[in-house]
């Protein structure tokens, strides 16, 4: 059957999966593929007497992701522009970019050191996904 992952808990490796408005538990140990769950993943899973006897992702997340940001570019704008956020806004983290504009004026430029110091981590490799868990080329 298909379904949606509604939470996952990584301390009690437990999950609650949706399918068709019921609601069903299940444990690390059902999980198929070698990524953990993640809450809103689509998933294919068995039941087995109402129980999930096994689950894995489905679709697109079976596939492997390609790069769609690059390294350099997301880099110099944390140099260059990191008081403003745009490193973070081109990586897809509007909240962070927009969160580093505010702070930058609330503190009368704190936020220059903290996209300086991002923008150092991401060409470094530090930072190296981008919001959509993507690698950066």
């Amino acid at each position: 059957m298909l379904g949606h992952i509604e939470s996952y808990d990584d301390r009690c490796q437990t999950g609650v999966v949706k399918h068709q408005g019921k609601f069903y538990e299940f444990h690390v140990d059902q999980w198929t593929a070698d990524e953990p769950p993640k809450e809103g993943d689509d998933v294919d899973f068995d039941l087995e007497e109402g129980e999930v006897s096994e689950i894995g992702p489905v679709g697109a997340y079976l596939a492997e992701q390609k790069p769609a940001k690059s390294r350099i570019i997301g880099g110099l704008l944390g140099v260059v522009f990191g008081a403003i956020g745009l490193h973070r806004m081109y990586l897809g983290f509007w909240g962070l970019g927009i969160t580093q504009v505010v702070v930058t004026f609330l503190t009368g430029g704190f936020g220059v050191v903290w996209g300086f110091i991002e923008g150092v981590l991401i060409f470094t490799g530090h930072i190296n996904k981008d919001a959509k868990g993507r690698h950066l080329k």
